[in-house]
C-alpha cells in the first residue's frame, strides 16, 4: 500500500506549515543550549519529528497503521524536502521577506534618486 494522494497532500501541508513556522522552532531549541550542540539540527529535528507525529496521526484517524513501504515513501518525501526546511531554519522565511522589503526599497529609492 502506497500513501494516498490526500495523505501526501497532507504531509505536503505540514511540511509547509513547519517550514513557515521555522523561527518558533529554532527558538524551542535554543532552550536546550548548552544540552545540544547544533541549534539548526535540533530545530531540524523537531520539526520532522513534528511532521512524522502529524503523519502518524492521519493514519490513526483513518483507522490505519502505515506499511513499511509507506515508512519508507515518508522518509522519502521528509529527506526530499530536507533542504527547504533546512534553510527555513538558517534563514526563516519572515527574515528573508523582511530582507526581499529591504531590498525592493533600497532599489526603489536608488530610481527615484537617480529619476
Amino acid at each position: 500500500m502506497a500513501i494516498s494522494k490526500e495523505n501526501k497532500e497532507f504531509i505536503d501541508s505540514l511540511i509547509d506549515y513547519y517550514i513557515n513556522e521555522s523561527e518558533a522552532y529554532r527558538q524551542i531549541a535554543e532552550n536546550f543550549v548548552p544540552e545540544v550542540k547544533s541549534v539548526p539540527d535540533t530545530a531540524f529535528g523537531i520539526i520532522t519529528g513534528c511532521v512524522y507525529s502529524g503523519f502518524l496521526q492521519a493514519y490513526q484517524n483513518q483507522q490505519q497503521t502505515p506499511s513499511l513501504e509507506d515508512m519508507r515513501e515518508f522518509n522519502q518525501i521528509i529527506k526530499e524536502r530536507a533542504a527547504l526546511i533546512k534553510k527555513s531554519i538558517l534563514e526563516p522565511p519572515r527574515l528573508q521577506k523582511d530582507e526581499k522589503k529591504l531590498e525592493n526599497k533600497t532599489e526603489q529609492d536608488s530610481k527615484e534618486k537617480n529619476s
